[in-house]
């Protein structure tokens, strides 16, 4: 399972998205698979039975998720605050954190509505806040750092899919377009 953890806004889902069907694996976002559980969007849980009680299931989600998804996971932007979160995904899978600075990030979702955690009168200060305080744990999570400032979608892909050549853990049916399912996530770093 290869995993993305970043910034809300750090390009987790694009880049999932298009590095699974590069791959020809199966792509899941946890924040719909959330969604899928809960039969509301996560905004309107958020509002309404609060972050902690949304953590808890994102939790059990990420669980289950990191158990049986042998594919591409986008995960929510704070996915890895808790402890077992981290360890759920970084033995499971291979973690690769989108790095992005709070200004690309700004720039990017100046407009979503769609954020509950930048639905706040300064969203640029908070955006720095949650890199100044998440960044860290990101870290802490994952096996490799992709700096996502300016490059394309297809460049980030391209700089994941070479990492993954590099340790050996490239689907191999890749060149014919029919990867296959199993990518070692026994091996570790």
């Amino acid at each position: 399972m290869l995993v993305l953890v970043g910034l809300p806004g750090s390009g987790k889902t694009t880049v999932g998205r298009q590095l699974a069907r590069r791959l020809a694996i199966p792509f899941v976002d946890s924040d719909h698979a959330i969604e899928n559980r809960l039969g509301c969007s996560v905004r309107e849980y958020f509002e309404r039975e609060g972050e902690a009680r949304f953590r808890d299931i994102e939790s059990e989600v990420l669980n289950d998720l990191s158990q049986t998804h042998a594919g591409v996971l986008s995960t929510g932007g704070g996915s890895v605050l808790r402890p077992e979160n981290r360890q759920y995904l970084r033995e499971r899978g291979r973690v690769f954190y989108l790095r992005s600075s709070p200004e690309e990030v700004f720039r990017r979702l100046r407009y979503d509505q769609n954020r509950p955690l930048l639905q706040v009168s300064d969203p640029m200060a908070r955006l720095r806040d949650l890199f100044d305080a998440r960044d860290p744990v990101y870290k802490e999570a994952a096996h490799y750092v992709i700096e996502t400032n300016r490059p394309s979608v297809s460049t980030l892909v391209n700089m994941i899919i070479r990492q993954l050549e590099q340790i050996g853990e490239l689907p191999t049916n890749l060149k014919t377009g029919t990867a296959s399912q199993s990518m070692n996530a026994n091996a570790r770093s």
